[in-house]
């Protein structure tokens, strides 16, 4: 069998620079996740911080617990939609691979996005610990996959911005 050119087994190697990098996204949020559901009952809340906590909350909906209260489908719409971002987001970083900050960006997603499914798989919610808080009001309780995604869509918005720029 013949060996590819340079510029493929180049393309093949960084698909695997990204896909490690989410993997590395997904070990630490599941790691996370397993330290709360360990040593936190839910509901559960330690202040950390004057503007920080560190709380167990189970979110079956999606950001800002979007469809919470639904019947149960969500967890399999989300479960669908996540696996199916992230095969496009694998077919993405195939098509892209010099494209580093787009890749990177896409990667931080593919990783908080198979987090969150992983989650929705084994437990049917999602654990979000991380809360941030100021003058008695607390945005909605997150985790690290969460913040994967959020990094992601930014470097995202930033790398259209610096391409757009370019032309």
């Amino acid at each position: 069998m013949a060996r590819r050119s340079g510029a493929s087994s180049s393309a093949g190697s960084s698909l695997w620079v990204w896909l490690g990098l989410a993997l590395v996204v997904i070990l630490l949020d599941q790691f996370t996740k397993t330290l709360i559901l360990g040593d936190f009952r839910y509901g559960e809340s330690r202040v950390v911080t004057s503007f920080f906590n560190v709380v167990r909350v189970h979110n079956t909906g999606a950001a800002f617990s979007f469809l919470a209260g639904a019947s149960g489908w969500q967890r399999w719409f989300f479960v669908a939609l996540g696996l199916g971002a992230s095969g496009v987001i694998v077919w993405m970083l195939k098509k892209h691979p010099a494209q580093r900050l787009f890749c990177f960006s896409i990667a931080m997603i593919l990783g908080g996005a198979l987090g969150n499914v992983i989650d929705r798989l084994l437990h049917g919610y999602v654990v979000d610990f991380i809360q941030v808080h100021y003058a008695g009001r607390a945005f909605p309780s997150f985790n690290l996959a969460d913040s994967a995604i959020t990094l992601g869509a930014i470097c995202l918005v930033l790398d259209e911005l610096l391409r757009v720029r370019k032309s």
